[in-house]
């Protein structure tokens, strides 16, 4: 006679069975939940960066203040990063513009210098140029007179 076999689950069934019901007892509310934290996160995190950024790029602090600064934040972040916000916050923003107009004038320096310096020559020098084109045949008087109204009308 032959024995019936039962059938006993075995831990890997158990462990899917479980899974499927954490899955299921997840509601919409734990979702946007998770997602409003997930959120706060990186939130904070953007918010570390740019007070690293604001410390390293203040003129007004020595070496050893950032320092101190960035100790600060780092062993005690939340105390620290909100006591940065009420003491040196106002001027964030001062010094996040200040750089980017110094980006700005090195950039506008870099291209007067690669384009020959032509953006930032006075009326004089061109015209002096377009008399030295005309002169040489390079020019005709028609195309003379309009590129000297050009200069003169901008």
């Amino acid at each position: 006679m032959l024995a019936r076999s039962t059938v006993v689950p075995s831990e890997t069934t158990d462990r899917k069975v479980r899974q499927l019901l954490l899955a299921a007892e997840f509601g919409t509310g734990q979702v946007l939940w998770s997602l409003l934290w997930f959120f706060l996160f990186f939130v904070w995190i953007m918010l570390i960066f740019t007070i690293f950024g604001d410390i390293i790029r203040s003129d007004d602090m020595g070496g050893g203040a950032k320092a101190i600064w960035s100790i600060f934040i780092i062993f005690v972040p939340f105390l620290g990063i909100f006591i940065y916000l009420i003491a040196r916050g106002g001027g964030m923003a001062e010094r996040q513009v200040a750089a980017a107009q110094k980006q700005n004038e090195a950039m506008q320096d870099y291209i007067r210098s690669t384009t020959g310096g032509s953006a930032g020559t006075s009326e004089a020098d061109q015209l002096s140029k377009l008399a030295d084109l005309h002169a040489s045949g390079k020019i005709d008087d028609a195309e003379y007179a309009t590129a000297k109204a050009k200069v003169i009308g901008s």
